[in-house]
């Protein structure tokens, strides 16, 4: 039995994108991640509200939350909790950004195990609900702490961990290193799930089961291909996986886009949908061309006359 999860993802993974990878047979999803400082200091924010919404076809959802102050980050769970709208509680401790790991937050924290440890402890105590975190293998080569941080997340009485098999130095080059997450599971006796180039259900399976983890969380795996899901469905009910057809496709940007349109503003919701068009086309004929025309289009109908031209030529 596999068991996978959406990653958070930011721009990617709003509440629209997950309940389309709900709908496809994912498990559990995250929001993308809310910073504990912002959400204190302006919680009706737009920007904040949006992260912070749950979808009615959402199943299981936790939200992300990041920061660097063990109180900061403990009362904006509590806070959340007292919202009655999340499943769970997850501490982002492996953003490799720019603008969050270099100060001390996500995966700076990795170079402040004390720091960690005392976050996750005081957030464990702020809420009854169950509290897990995501890390990556360390902040380089020379620095890999994973297997630190996962004992101290289970002596803090966190109850699950995610592992990006990267270092934040490597960001998303290279390969993830899986044999690296497996050590983390065998140090510790809580839950360990892996991330890091699941690309297809047959990846997910003989990673989950090669590595002893209590299943995978995929993030660009998913971009532009909720399939994926379907596909992990298809595998544990013991059914050759479906293949996605071009109409499936096209259906899928036509309802994707439908939902941005009915959330968001018209303008918005055509640049914001530019990133998934291109994924859904990836490795159709003539993608290349069509991003390039989408992405000056400026009106939702536009976009649509492009999209059924392609379509037209594809059939």
């Amino acid at each position: 039995m596999i068991h996978a999860r959406l990653a958070p993802l930011c721009g990617v993974t709003d509440y629209v994108f997950r309940e389309i990878c709900f709908e496809q047979g994912c498990e559990q999803a995250y929001t993308e991640m809310i910073s504990a400082m912002g959400y204190l200091c302006a919680p009706g924010q737009r920007a904040v509200q949006e992260l912070m919404i749950r979808g009615k076809n959402e199943k299981k959802l936790i939200v992300q939350l990041f920061g660097r102050d063990p109180d900061t980050v403990a009362e904006a769970a509590a806070r959340m909790e007292s919202l009655e709208r999340y499943d769970g509680i997850d501490l982002n401790m492996g953003c490799p950004a720019h603008k969050i790991a270099p100060s001390g937050e996500g995966c700076g924290l990795m170079r402040m195990p004390e720091n960690a440890e005392e976050m996750m402890r005081k957030t464990v105590r702020a809420v009854s609900l169950p509290v897990s975190i995501k890390i990556r293998l360390g902040w380089d080569t020379a620095h890999i702490n994973a297997p630190e941080i996962a004992k101290r997340a289970q002596d803090a009485g966190i109850r699950e961990i995610t592992v990006h098999g990267r270092t934040r130095e490597q960001q998303y080059s290279g390969e993830a290193n899986w044999e690296e997450i497996a050590r983390v599971a065998e140090c510790v006796e809580i839950p360990v799930y892996g991330n890091g180039d699941i690309w297809d259900g047959e990846t997910a399976r003989t990673r989950s089961e090669a590595y002893g983890l209590a299943g995978v969380v995929i993030g660009r795996g998913a971009m532009g291909n909720p399939w994926i899901f379907r596909e992990i469905l298809d595998i544990n009910q013991g059914r050759s996986p479906r293949p996605v057809t071009t109409e499936e496709r096209f259906r899928m940007i036509e309802d994707h886009y439908t939902r941005m349109l009915a959330w968001k503003p018209a303008h918005i919701a055509v640049r914001e949908m530019r990133k998934h068009i291109g994924w859904y086309l990836h490795g159709l004929r003539g993608a290349s061309r069509a991003r390039a025309e989408i992405n000056r289009a400026e009106t939702p109908e536009a976009v649509r006359e492009i999209l059924e031209r392609i379509q037209v030529e594809l059939s």
